[in-house]
């Protein structure tokens, strides 16, 4: 089993920024892929970043201003965010897979004001 614990939301104003960081434990993730999806009130989890052995991937609508990483010390992913949007705001969730699991955090709240 793995769990995954998220945190670092919060309320910013638009402009802002924020990071997202995401603890895993029960199973060391060594170059797992790590994912970050969000989902907006009224709509469908989306994918928003994930970084695996082969190099980091975005969302279009997010391309230069997240930028997402590991720290393997502390079996972890973060998810830093730049210039955020109202758009931006969701609930944001941490993935991984392992043993051809998904497993998921209960994600982290980003609310951006304008």
């Amino acid at each position: 089993q793995v769990q995954l614990v998220e945190s670092g939301g919060g309320l910013v104003q638009v402009g802002g920024s924020l990071k997202l960081s995401c603890a895993a434990s029960g199973r060391t993730l060594g170059t797992n892929a790590m994912c970050w999806f969000r989902q907006a009130p009224g709509k469908d989890r989306e994918f928003v970043a994930c970084i695996n052995s082969s190099g980091s991937y975005y969302r279009d609508s997010v391309k230069g201003r997240f930028t997402i990483s590991r720290d393997n010390v502390k079996n972890a992913v973060n998810l830093e965010m730049n210039n955020l949007k109202p758009e931006d705001t969701a609930t944001y969730y941490c993935n991984t897979k392992y043993n051809s699991v998904n497993f998921w955090g209960q994600g982290t709240q980003v609310t951006v004001s304008s």
